[in-house]
């Protein structure tokens, strides 16, 4: 063999592996992808739990307007509280009561609460029987 031969064959056996900047560029690459999944996972989770809890809610206050509807009487006027259960929660359910321009219909709008923090408002209106 020659010698600029025997040289380049020589360069070519000594790179075999990687070098400190290309393993520390793919660790980041790594590092940040993992991270997005991460955030991704978590944001999936939130909205989840936010789901359940709307759902819940709504049957809550779903509950509490079917209930003046079955009254057969028109409810009368101011804000009531009420505990209701649903799966294993407790949410807190404030019904507002207010007149309308027509005298013989009322406003009913239903606050949800989860602890202190509001989960969902319903409203409609109720006519007399």
């Amino acid at each position: 063999m020659t010698a600029p031969r025997l040289a380049s064959r020589r360069r070519h056996q000594r790179v075999r592996g990687f070098t400190l900047v290309e393993v520390l560029v793919a660790l980041g690459i790594v590092a940040i992808a993992l991270l997005a999944g991460i955030q991704a996972t978590s944001a999936l989770a939130r909205n989840a739990e936010r789901q359940s809890d709307v759902l819940l809610a709504q049957l809550c206050a779903e509950n509490e307007q079917v209930k003046y509807r079955l009254a057969r009487q028109m409810p009368g006027l101011g804000i009531n509280t009420v505990e209701c259960q649903q799966a294993g929660q407790v949410y807190l359910s404030e019904v507002h009561v207010q007149a309308t321009p027509n005298p013989n219909f009322r406003r009913i709008d239903v606050r949800v609460l989860r602890g202190e923090q509001p989960v969902l408002q319903l409203s409609s209106v109720v006519g007399m029987y």
